[in-house]
């Protein structure tokens, strides 16, 4: 609990492009893996890559802490692939 008020905290003390960045990030992920959307796989595609991108953001910013950055790149790669793989799919 007290990691989640961390970064909260955090979050209020960064800058407004940071705050717009990673909050419309967040929300295209939770709008396009939404599952009245989801039957086109583009949605989806894009749904994994606003995640990666979140991912990413938050990996630079905690490149301090290696260990939590390795994990938000790793999830970050993670994302990249799965994109990829579902636009793959979508255009079959």
């Amino acid at each position: 609990m007290q990691m989640i008020k961390f970064m909260y905290k955090q979050f209020l003390r960064e800058p407004l492009w940071f705050k717009l960045l990673v909050t419309s990030t967040l929300l295209i992920a939770i709008l396009f893996s939404n599952t009245f959307i989801s039957e086109n796989g583009y949605y989806q595609s894009a749904a994994k890559f606003a995640a990666a991108i979140f991912f990413s953001a938050y990996g630079i910013k905690f490149r301090r802490n290696t260990r939590i950055s390795l994990i938000f790149f790793g999830l970050t790669i993670l994302c990249v692939y799965l994109s990829w793989d579902k636009f793959d799919q979508a255009s079959l």
